[in-house]
């Protein structure tokens, strides 16, 4: 027994040395750039084909392929991503979202060169480069640890790593050569990642798919070690592999001996899940870069040549048809994408295991093998198959709740492999399977007209969630999450109803495509192709659904018109393009289309100019487009080359977009407030105290760690009156207002707002009582038009009245021909007026404002002044953060000073000021 354990740690130590080799790659490829390498993986399998390729096939000496392979292409492979990949993503200001598309794209790319340069073809005959005495490749991984650890606590390269990590834009103004420091980052992780593919290629099946996904199970390793501490990967490395090791031993009897089974053999996915479901998240960035979502026009007739190519198949015969069957069910699975991805703006790289799971329950409830359910006719199957899978959704739907970015795509990565390794790939659940058509369908033509109708069924569902009030709270959280929960879009609910919804459609998609094949194949769900969807769908245009027909008639057409690989190489190369042309090829072939007509205009003459002139009457005299209505400039402070638009007839008097009583929301506000009004103000005798509660905050406390952000805060934010909050940074200001708005729980205090207690209540929820707020930095959704986003606040605050949309429109002079105009095209003090009118149309009664004059110049200050003094004097309670004093002590009837997180001084402006100086 002594001498099996012995063994059985050894072998685990051989696996967990490879495993810590990764950790090590990806945390120092981490730390020098911010970037998780999804293509940690596929740099393995490329260096452990090439070494074959030297050893093998060409006959050279071990160590002299080792060399090369070793020391001259893995870490030429790292420096040429660092510089043609990553570098001009860094440069322009690294959305974490966006190198996460790139290093799938990575990924994509090398997978299929290496498809179509080795083949998909499984090699056993791969050069052993160290024995299978573990002792070695310990000594390797321990040396390497300490070094590293070394250098980057120690040395001064270290030194600039981190702060390269910290602020690489004031790294560099600091003087330090960021792409250096970047480069040799990249240089040793991708040196890591192949001294792994080299020492798992002798043991594990070598071919363009199974050791990347293999390599990226272990990520765990560095997602526990918070991607930072060295030593703790090295140790969850070893102890998992050890850990795996001892299991083979156990041989349990009964139901649960597959499962378990299967959990020995794969902790290193069990550690991935907990990593990455449990252990508290990685990155916190927005799921998505913005401009890949943003909407790009569909080209004209686009649609109509879509339906004839479509229809094209109908014709063929053969193999061209039975090849055309999958295309329609893979464009539903890529719709799911569109949904979550494109309009949700949520990260999911497990898609691949929804529509594997509709295909099994498919299959299994048409051969009555599903627990409890007799057997189904297909069709039937394929319906309940979807109904069962769509709760499944709530998989990655929970956890995207609380995660962004980085760490929901690793939670979503995780559950996709779970579900490919303990489910597809157990005997128990898939063998002796077969999937037969429905009746009636069983001829590919006949199977593809039916197809064809559930795909438009799909288009339909998936316009359903793109469009109208569900449409535009998708796309508000997809645009800026903060803004949308702030405007009243219960974000938690519609992520749900994003997943769910792509799971139901992943389901369909995937038991389509499992009839068109007549069998269950877990090769074509693997996680590996989850990756390659996510990234065709998001380079395509992800909030296109041309895009996603298109990706699938490219995957499908490509791979078997030609040698396997192809369609994965050309997304590869699109994907590492991403940050080129976010919005898709047809968004860059339309901007280099309308610069080359730029540079081919016309010129007239000296006499064909002077005709024009005479024909031309001078009031088309003007720039072509209409300038902007609104309060951004006064006369004679409009810039040179503009038309100085009116100022909007702002006064006491002027209606407010709301209720006609300006009580509140039809559905019923909260009850009035009559308490007696005291505190900062002095009192006050304004008649709207009687009909709008008071926002109170009582004993407020907040601390991070040791550190005290608010002590024992106390507030009243009255109807009809401004109250100003001023102080040095870090005096609580902000975290006072996160507070009152809901997007921070004190530690300790109460927030009531008339007779609710809102402590506990979420942004969203405080918004529907009517408690609105806009941003410091500018929460707009830039996909939307101006209309839209104005929309958004009205549908979200359960205001009914079709009125009230334009009524806000107009008291904020954006009626013109700016309504029509996507939000991301307007200037900064456009955008002002356009998040305050958001706030404005879902009613509220308490409007909380963090610096509303940051980047606005002199004369858009004062416009904005005018407007928060109207609102005021229409009854409407305001707080406002700023830094201005100026502005401060023209428009605040209060004004509260903090420092240290307490309130020192409250009362009119004019004295507090006074007291507190320049």
């Amino acid at each position: 027994m002594s001498s099996l354990t012995y063994d059985l740690t050894l072998a685990g130590l051989s696996v967990g040395s490879a495993a810590a080799l990764t950790g090590i790659g990806l945390i120092v490829t981490y730390r020098a750039t911010g970037v998780l390498n999804f293509a940690h993986g596929a740099i393995a399998m490329v260096c452990a084909y090439v070494l074959r390729q030297c050893v093998v096939e060409w006959g050279w000496p071990l160590w002299l392929g080792a060399t090369v392979t070793l020391v001259l292409l893995a870490p030429a492979i790292g420096v040429a991503l660092e510089r043609f990949v990553f570098r001009p993503l860094a440069v322009l200001g690294g959305d974490p979202a966006q190198t996460l598309v790139a290093s799938i794209g990575v990924f994509v790319l090398l997978v299929g060169g290496a498809a179509l340069i080795w083949g998909q073809g499984a090699r056993d005959d791969a050069p052993e480069l160290v024995s299978e005495d573990p002792w070695g490749q310990l000594a390797v991984v321990l040396v390497l640890a300490v070094g590293v650890g070394t250098v980057i606590r120690w040395t001064r390269f270290g030194r600039e790593l981190r702060a390269v990590v910290d602020d690489r834009q004031l790294a560099v103004l600091g003087g330090i050569d960021a792409d250096r420091v970047a480069a040799a980052g990249w240089a040793f992780g991708a040196f890591t990642a192949g001294l792994t593919g080299v020492l798992l290629a002798p043991y594990v099946r070598l071919d363009p798919y199974g050791l990347p996904l293999l390599v990226m199970e272990v990520v765990a390793v560095a997602v526990a070690a918070r991607m930072r501490n060295l030593p703790v990967a090295v140790v969850v490395a070893l102890g998992i592999g050890v850990a795996q090791s001892q299991l083979t031993r156990l041989h349990p009897s009964g139901w649960g001996e597959p499962l378990l089974q299967a959990v020995g053999a794969n902790l290193f996915v069990v550690a991935l899940l907990v990593a990455a479901l449990v252990l508290p998240r990685v990155g916190t960035r927005d799921g998505l870069p913005r401009t890949a979502t943003a909407r790009v026009p569909t080209p004209p007739g686009a649609w109509i040549v879509a339906v004839v190519l479509f229809l094209l198949p109908l014709g063929f015969a053969g193999s061209d048809l039975h090849t055309s069957v999958q295309v329609p069910a893979l464009g539903v699975v890529l719709l799911s994408l569109v949904v979550v991805t494109g309009r949700g703006g949520q990260i999911s790289l497990g898609q691949a295991a929804y529509a594997g799971l509709g295909a099994l329950f498919t299959a299994l409830l048409a051969a009555g093998r599903f627990p409890g359910l007799p057997r189904l006719p297909e069709l039937a199957a394929l319906a309940l198959a979807v109904v069962l899978v769509a709760p499944l959704g709530l998989l990655t739907g929970w956890p995207a709740i609380s995660r962004q970015g980085l760490a929901l795509a690793l939670a979503t990565f995780a559950v996709g492999v779970g579900v490919s390794r303990f489910v597809f790939a157990q005997p128990y659940a898939t063998s002796g399977l077969t999937l037969d058509r429905p009746a009636g369908f069983d001829g590919d033509r006949a199977y593809y007209v039916l197809e064809l109708a559930l795909l438009a069924a799909a288009l339909v569902a998936t316009r359903a969630l793109r469009r109208g009030r569900t449409g535009r709270a998708l796309a508000a959280m997809r645009d800026h999450e903060s803004g949308a929960s702030a405007a009243g879009v219960q974000v938690p609910s519609l992520k749900l109803l994003a997943f769910v919804s792509g799971a139901a459609l992943a389901a369909l998609g995937g038991g389509m495509l499992g009839m068109g094949l007549r069998a269950f194949d877990p090769g074509a769900y693997d996680p590996v192709r989850g990756l390659l969807w996510f990234a065709a769908v998001v380079v395509l245009g992800a909030d296109s659904t041309l895009g996603a027909l298109l990706a699938a008639a490219l995957l499908v057409g490509l791979d078997s018109g030609a040698r396997g690989g192809v369609a994965a190489a050309l997304i590869g190369v699109l994907a590492v393009l991403v940050g080129r042309f976010p919005g898709g090829p047809y968004e860059a072939l339309r901007t280099a289309a309308g610069r080359l007509r730029l540079r081919r205009r016309a010129s007239l003459t000296t006499a064909g100019e002077r005709a024009r002139a005479h024909l031309r009457p001078p009031h088309q005299r003007t720039a072509r487009r209409p300038a902007l209505a609104g309060v951004t400039a006064t006369a004679g402070h409009e810039p040179a080359g503009r038309t100085a638009s009116p100022e909007p007839p702002l006064a006491p008097t002027e209606p407010r977009p709301a209720a006609a009583d300006g009580a509140g929301p039809p559905q019923g506000p909260p009850a009035p407030d009559h308490e007696s009004r005291t505190g900062g103000t002095g009192g006050n005798t304004n008649p709207a105290e009687g009909r709008v509660p008071t926002l109170k905050a009582r004993a407020l406390q907040a601390r991070y760690g040791g550190f005290t952000a608010l002590d024992n805060v106390d507030l009243d934010i009255h109807p009809g009156k401004i109250a100003a909050i001023i102080g040095p940074n870090g005096a609580g200001k902000s975290t006072l207002f996160h507070c009152l708005a809901g997007t921070l729980r004190p530690t300790h205090g109460q927030v009531r707002f008339g007779n609710h207690d809102v402590t506990h209540r979420p942004a969203h929820a405080r918004t529907r009582l009517g408690i609105a707020r806009t941003f410091q930095q500018l929460a707009v959704f830039p996909s939307l038009t101006v209309a839209e986003n104005v929309h958004v606040g009205a549908e979200q605050g359960r205001v009914h009245d079709p009125a009230a949309v334009e009524r806000t429109l107009r008291l904020l002079a954006l009626d013109g021909p700016v309504r029509t105009l996507p939000a991301a095209e307007l200037p900064t003090g456009t955008l002002r007026r356009v998040e305050l009118a958001r706030a404005l149309a879902g009613n509220p009664r308490v409007l909380l404002l963090d610096e509303p004059a940051a980047g606005l110049d002199s004369a858009e200050v004062a416009a904005m002044a005018r407007i928060l003094k109207a609102l005021a004097a229409d009854g409407t309670a305001l707080l406002v953060v700023e830094h201005d004093l100026d502005l401060v002590a023209d428009l605040a009837d209060v004004v509260h000073v903090m420092t240290a997180g307490r309130i020192i001084a409250s009362g009119p402006p004019d004295h507090v000021l006074d007291e507190v100086g320049p």
